[in-house]
């Protein structure tokens, strides 16, 4: 399983992007999952619902299932924050797993990179970022620049960075 990712400040546009990459990854045969970080709490379940329940009572994961999809949370309790490797580890294999967050990690990733936000490149600092999503020029960049709505021209970037070709692989 190939892992690219997607790094950026907050209100850069990393969702966005990936909201679009993926359609077009999957229409060129290649099964994609993704991994999300956030700072922020995350919530899956509501007081009152039985997996809330479970969860509140001490159980350290519960699995929900139906029909449609099934969803496993876990608590981490005591225990530190998981790391990409151990959230990777407990992924079903796909041609590729895009990472959205993480950008401390060291995988290769394209930085999404507004400039309204007032925030500095990425770029600069992290040797793994291999290209530059943005919605403006950017001249002292050196590393491959791609309009921040250039899908297919980011997807067949990232499928040669990670040696897929499309087409079942």
């Amino acid at each position: 399983m190939k892992v690219f990712g997607l790094a950026g400040w907050s209100g850069s546009g990393k969702t966005t992007l990936l909201s679009k990459l993926l359609p077009e990854l999957i229409a060129r045969g290649v099964s994609v999952s993704t991994i999300k970080h956030t700072h922020h709490l995350v919530e899956m379940d509501k007081p009152g619902k039985d997996s809330y329940i479970h969860r509140e009572s001490g159980a350290t994961e519960v699995l929900v299932g139906s029909p449609q999809r099934w969803a496993l949370i876990h608590e981490n309790r005591e225990e530190k924050e998981a790391t990409l490797e151990s959230l990777i580890m407990r992924m079903t294999p796909v041609d590729l797993l895009l990472v959205e967050g993480f950008k401390a990690y060291p995988h290769d990733k394209v930085e999404v990179y507004r400039r309204d936000n007032g925030k500095p490149l990425i770029c600069a600092e992290d040797p793994h970022i291999v290209a530059v999503a943005s919605d403006a020029p950017l001249p002292d960049v050196a590393l491959p620049l791609f309009a921040i709505d250039d899908v297919a021209g980011l997807a067949s970037f990232i499928l040669q960075c990670c040696g897929l070709n499309g087409k079942g692989n």
